[in-house]
């Protein structure tokens, strides 16, 4: 019996070779990588992330074009107010700012993409209101009250930019 008690213990030993290396041939074969379901259904997740956040970013060079436009502006404006405080007359010409020492050169409007195009609101002088000889600037002409930009286009929030 003896023998026949091994040839049942062997049979029993291969079995269980066999399953441990379906096993381990199971787990390699998980191991090995993704299947092309699952890198298919990660493509079109990354696909419909994509497609979400392309709207927002494609307005954000604008964005940035009318963050500088302001900061341009409220410099003008400030300077042009500090030279008005200082000499009691608004200057004749943004140049005239530069030459002055009030900013080392007149801003470029991001949007044209120039510093010819502002366009300059001039004081007037009203019979009413006519101001002293001092407080005229040398050459006795109106100065530079207001600056707004030269573009006709509309902002990202529907404001032309010639109104800001």
């Amino acid at each position: 019996m003896r023998n026949g008690e091994t040839e049942i213990g062997h049979e029993e030993n291969n079995a269980m070779k066999r399953r441990m290396s379906r096993l381990v041939q199971q787990r390699h074969r998980k191991d090995r990588g993704f299947t092309l379901l699952e890198l298919i259904i990660v493509i079109a997740m990354i696909g419909i992330l994509a497609a979400l956040a392309m709207p927002m970013l494609k307005d954000n060079p604008r964005r940035a074009q009318e963050a500088v436009l302001k900061t341009n502006l409220r410099t003008l404006r400030d300077v042009i107010n500090q030279h008005y405080g200082d000499k009691g007359h608004y200057p004749g010409s943004l140049e005239s700012l530069v030459d002055g020492g009030y900013v080392r050169d007149v801003p470029i409007d991001p949007i044209t993409k120039s510093s010819e195009t502002w366009e300059l609101i001039y004081e007037e002088f009203t019979e009413e209101f006519e101001p002293a000889e001092t407080d005229l600037p040398e050459d006795g002409q109106p100065g530079i009250m207001d600056v707004y930009s030269g573009s006709e286009e509309l902002s990202l929030d529907g404001e032309p930019y010639n109104e800001w």
